[in-house]
């Protein structure tokens, strides 16, 4: 077989006729230098298209890879190769085999065959050999498990697991009665039918299981064991169970032929193991609240442990007590009004400690220092993961608080669009974490505490009306120390006393002379202020002799209108009229009174009422008598 290679020539007719696709091609000169009807056929182009196309233009970005495959098959003799993929006439690419064999004159032969044609083929032939085969082959198996039901039958009827049998075509071959008991099935209804599609036909979220997925079937195309514990088989009913089930391969003669199933309800053990996770998730939770509890009741002890109670003796805080005892007892929502610094926190203390819920704790909460994006979680908590940075369970202060009461102070501070849902929560005591969908009940005694006027922030639309009124069910006013001078002595003395201790300092003495600046000042900081001003001064203080840092000037610039409208109190400065002598030996006599009480009537020595007041003790003795005073 020869050819001139400047013009088309035959190639017999083997290249004519042949059932396989065949290109001759010119490697030197890139042209297809003939085609046969079948290339033809599979390229998409004519015969008369074929010949004279340049080998790179029918194989386009694919020339380097023509290149060396054609030095290939010259090197060889013949060469194949899957990589070439010529372009179809309709525009697509061909998976083919291609075939290379060296003809005289440095040609090339290149026979094509279609890989997914081949690949039908084998199919086929799979399917024809099946279908010989098949018959006997199903019979040889059905034998095998029947042998296996046979032999097991004892076993099978007496086993609490449910078991059943698939071949290799998934379909059930036996099922014992205890699968028929678990599954709702007798087991007539079930073999011979698909067992995948009959109880195992959705994963435990109800999405479809495809049977390529199954283990269950897994174990006769693998010949691997396989054991699953976290999926569900169906009831004829509809319903579904949880299962662990073992799937073992079985093999006749080394071939794999089926299954046998094993799986036990494990409804009862999950169950049981969710109300163990309960139980422990509740544990951990009492757990973090008493650490919680217990941390914050070390840091209200650390920061209030000086406050011993409500200290003075003025009807301003006898009116305070009375209020206090009235109240206390009940579950009332407590409002609790007047400036910063006059002791808010100690009438909300006072009221737990004298109600009965004093074994629980009191919790407090600075509504002007929470964050408005961290409000709900603060007071009602959050569930692990409910925003960035939650990276584990946290209890709210109301949770904190439940069975005790919760102190809200500043409450007039918290923002209008977040009041509503304190409202919601006050209204219908129970509560959500943040984050979670379970509704938690809480039994919290509220005590409210504000610097505000709520009313006329009701009325300028900055605090919600229907809080105020569920706040304010019983308003305590804390009076301004300016508006009970005759306290004064009292509550210095138990700070005076409070700050030497923690300073662990020797304690000085407070004098008639320190008396009267404190009550000249008008204290616009309240107690806050004047316990600042004693510890400021045991500090300070030189040779027993306490060091207030507070001039008259001060004092007669902070509350010049109270200084007016308390003649006796007054100083002696210019602008004030001088005391008259019966003003005088009143308040003298007062100051007397006052100290022997602070004293227990001691009148000599340390720590006594002349040691206090700064004066003799036979002066003082004398003064005593002359008032007519008798000691306590």
């Amino acid at each position: 077989m020869t050819a001139d290679r400047g013009c088309v020539a035959g190639f017999g007719s083997v290249f004519e006729a042949g059932a396989e696709a065949m290109l001759v091609l010119d490697p030197d000169a890139d042209r297809i230098v003939d085609a046969n009807e079948a290339a033809s056929r599979l390229l998409g182009h004519t015969r008369d298209t074929l010949r004279g196309m340049a080998a790179s233009a029918l194989h386009p970005g694919q020339l380097a890879a023509l290149i060396v495959f054609t030095q290939g098959v010259q090197a060889k003799g013949r060469w194949w190769t899957h990589t070439l993929t010529p372009r179809h006439g309709a525009g697509r690419s061909l998976t083919l085999e291609t075939v290379g064999t060296v003809l005289p004159d440095r040609l090339v032969l290149f026979t094509l065959f279609d890989l997914d044609e081949r690949r039908q083929r084998q199919v086929d032939r799979e399917a024809d050999r099946h279908m010989r085969a098949g018959l006997s082959e199903w019979q040889r198996m059905e034998r095998i498990f029947r042998d296996i039901e046979h032999e097991n039958q004892l076993i099978l009827r007496a086993a609490g697991e449910g078991i059943y049998g698939v071949n290799a075509e998934g379909v059930t071959t036996f099922v014992n009665p205890a699968a028929e008991r678990m599954l709702g099935w007798p087991a007539a209804d079930l073999v011979g039918r698909d067992m995948h599609a009959a109880v195992h036909h959705t994963h435990p979220d109800g999405c479809h299981y495809p049977h390529r997925d199954c283990p269950i079937y897994a174990a006769f195309r693998d010949g691997a064991v396989h054991q699953v514990d976290d999926e569900v088989f169906w009831r004829r009913d509809g319903t579904s169970f949880p299962v662990e089930y073992t799937s073992t391969p079985i093999r006749d003669r080394g071939a794999l032929v089926g299954a046998v199933i094993v799986f036990r309800d494990v409804s009862q053990r999950r169950e049981a193991d969710e109300r163990l996770r309960h139980a422990l998730a509740e544990v951990v939770s009492l757990r973090e609240r008493l650490e919680l509890e217990n941390a914050y009741l070390k840091e209200e002890i650390r920061a209030g442990s000086h406050h011993q109670g409500i200290i003075g003796q003025s009807p301003a805080i006898e009116a305070i007590r009375r209020q206090i005892d009235l109240v206390a007892g009940t579950d009332a929502t407590v409002l609790v009004t007047g400036e910063s610094g006059t002791g808010k926190e100690l009438i909300a203390r006072a009221i737990h400690e004298a109600s009965r819920r004093r074994g629980r704790p009191l919790i407090r909460v600075n509504c002007a220092a929470v964050p408005r994006e961290l409000f709900e979680s603060e007071f009602f908590g959050h569930a692990r993961g409910a925003f960035t940075g939650a990276l584990r369970d946290r209890v709210g202060r109301f949770e904190l608080a439940d069975g005790g009461t919760l102190f809200l102070d500043e409450v007039g501070e918290i923002p209008l669009d977040l009041q509503g849902k304190l409202l919601r929560v006050l209204q219908e005591r129970s509560f959500e974490r943040v984050g979670e969908e379970r509704t938690r009940a809480v039994d919290v005694r509220l005590v409210a505490a504000t610097n505000r006027d709520l009313k006329e922030e009701v009325r300028q639309g900055r605090f919600r009306g229907d809080l105020y009124f569920r706040l304010n069910v019983f308003p305590i006013s804390a009076t301004p120390l300016r508006e009970r001078p005759e306290d004064i002595p009292l509550i210095a003395q138990h700070m005076l006393t409070g700050a030497a201790h923690r300073l662990g300092v020797p304690e000085p003495r407070l004098t008639e002379g320190d008396v009267r600046r404190l009550i000249r000042y008008g204290w616009p900081g309240n107690v806050r202020e004047l316990e600042n001003v004693i510890e400021r001064g045991v500090i300070l203080a030189q040779r027993g002799r306490l060091r207030l840092d507070l001039s008259e000037g001060e004092a007669e610039e902070s509350a010049p209108s109270e200084a007016a409208a308390r003649p006796d109190y007054a100083g002696t400065s210019s602008g004030h009229p001088p005391r008259s002598e019966a003003e005088r030996r009143a308040r003298d006599r007062a100051e007397i009174i006052e100290a022997l009480a602070l004293c227990d009537g001691k009148v000599f020595g340390p720590g006594g009422a002349a040691e206090l007041l700064g004066i003799r003790p036979t002066t003082l003795a004398s003064r005593i008598k002359s008032h007519g005073i008798k000691k306590p």
